[in-house]
Parts: structure tokens; C-alpha cells; sequence
């Protein structure tokens, strides 16, 4: 059974969340490959499905044709939730639709009693930085490394987490 959600109201209306599945992934990949430099392989999407990982993808209309406008994939772990992947088409940037896309996976983790979510931004990643902290969530430490950077370099992560 398919797990659809219908998003909001006024500015968000028709919006649908879908649980994420193999055929998705055309889509997936295309958002993934727009707007992140070092993006997450097909391989990384397929394994994280195959692993049971919770993800969804938001569409844009109430409707199986209808493009995708994201997606977030999370890893379960005792009572913490770790969000690895949230991405939304770069023409929807500014919209209120990557909060609302956190709004749902919080809401969906804290109806399984998680206790707190984590995440990882890289420092250079200023909006998400800055959407992330507006949402409530705090820097509780840094990876050194963590990331593939330009020229063979590799950049930081900032360790971010969200008390459910």
C-alpha cells in the first residue's frame, strides 16, 4: 500500500507525499544531480531503499503524472532519526516546500517516538544552514573531511540536531 499524504492547504494544496520507490528514482536522480555538486549516486538511492530506510518524495499536484518537487530519505537508529538526504528542485528554492518537507519527517518520526533528529550541512551550504537553524535545530559538533570538495579537497560537515 502506497503511503500518500495529502500536503497542507492553501499555498501547499494538491501537494502528495509518496513513499519512495524504484520508480521514483528517475526523478530522484535528476533533482540530486541539479542542485547538489557532489551528488548521491543511483547505487546510494537503490541501497538506502533496499536497507528499508524511510523515504518519501513530495509531488507537485494530487496527480501520478504530476513531477516530482522532492524528496528526503532518513536511517533509523534506536530513538534517533538521522536525515540524509532532503532535496527540492532548484526552481522551488525559497517556497516553503523544503520546511515542509522537514515538517512531514518530523512529524512521521515523532509518531514513532524518536526522540531526536540528526543531520549533517556542509558550512558552505549557507540557505540550508540558515533553514535548518530557523527550524529549531542546534550545532552539536563538526566532521573534519566529511565531505568531497572542488580539486580533490574535502570540506566539513556541521553536525546538527533537532529534539523531537
Amino acid at each position: 500500500m502506497m503511503d500518500e499524504r495529502t500536503a497542507g492547504a492553501g499555498l501547499h494544496a494538491g501537494l502528495r507525499f509518496e513513499a519512495m520507490q524504484e520508480a521514483h528514482l528517475p526523478q530522484v536522480l535528476a533533482i540530486e544531480e541539479e542542485v547538489h555538486a557532489h551528488p548521491w549516486t543511483l547505487g546510494n538511492f537503490r541501497d538506502s531503499l533496499a536497507s528499508g530506510y524511510p523515504a518519501w518524495v513530495l509531488r507537485t499536484a494530487d496527480t501520478e503524472q504530476a513531477p516530482l518537487a522532492g524528496y528526503f530519505l532518513l536511517m533509523e537508529a534506536l530513538d534517533e532519526v538521522h536525515l540524509l538526504n532532503v532535496s527540492l528542485r532548484r526552481a522551488l528554492h525559497g517556497s516553503g516546500l523544503g520546511r515542509l518537507m522537514i515538517d512531514e519527517a518530523v512529524r512521521r518520526m515523532r509518531a514513532r517516538n524518536m526522540v531526536s533528529m540528526l543531520l549533517e550541512v556542509r558550512p558552505s551550504n549557507e540557505r540550508a544552514l540558515h533553514v535548518y537553524r530557523r527550524y529549531g535545530f542546534a550545532e552539536i559538533g563538526r566532521r573534519k573531511g566529511y565531505y568531497p570538495a572542488a580539486g580533490h579537497l574535502r570540506e566539513d560537515a556541521v553536525v546538527m540536531r533537532l529534539p523531537l
